[in-house]
């Protein structure tokens, strides 16, 4: 079985976001940072060389395979930033048509910018999907 990429590592976040961020971007990765330092209450570590992650977990899935992933995070993808969202439930899809501007993926959230979302949502998003993920892998 191949190692996972996305895995925690030491590399530094600072240095990531200095080097991928545009200005702007990199404001919004400080608002992003400390919404989900209180919402999580883990400071961020790099997982792989491209996510920005909060707290982890253990997973297993049908086939067998096992990793470990962050509880949630963000990263930037070009002029985009993008959020990491477990989004599978009716409550989910209710905030997310209040969110705001942003395109989603199967648990991949993104948007040009912050001012362009309701941050409340954001967060009663984020918050959720800390929750389906506990409730799903059995995390207290």
């Amino acid at each position: 079985m191949a190692e996972l990429k996305t895995k925690a590592t030491a590399a530094s976040v600072e240095e990531y976001i200095a080097s991928r961020a545009s200005d702007e971007q990199k404001t919004d990765c400080q608002a992003l940072m400390s919404m989900f330092k209180r919402v999580t209450n883990h400071s961020p570590k790099m997982w792989g060389p491209s996510i920005v992650g909060y707290g982890s977990y253990r997973y297993v899935y049908d086939s067998g395979r096992t990793g470990e992933a962050c509880l949630t995070g963000f990263a930037i993808r070009g002029r985009e930033l993008v959020v990491y969202l477990s989004c599978e439930d009716a409550a989910q899809e209710t905030l997310l048509a209040r969110l705001g501007k942003h395109k989603m993926g199967k648990s991949c959230l993104y948007f040009k910018r912050l001012a362009d979302l309701d941050s409340n949502v954001l967060e009663q998003l984020v918050v959720n999907s800390i929750a389906a993920v506990q409730h799903r892998y059995g995390i207290l």
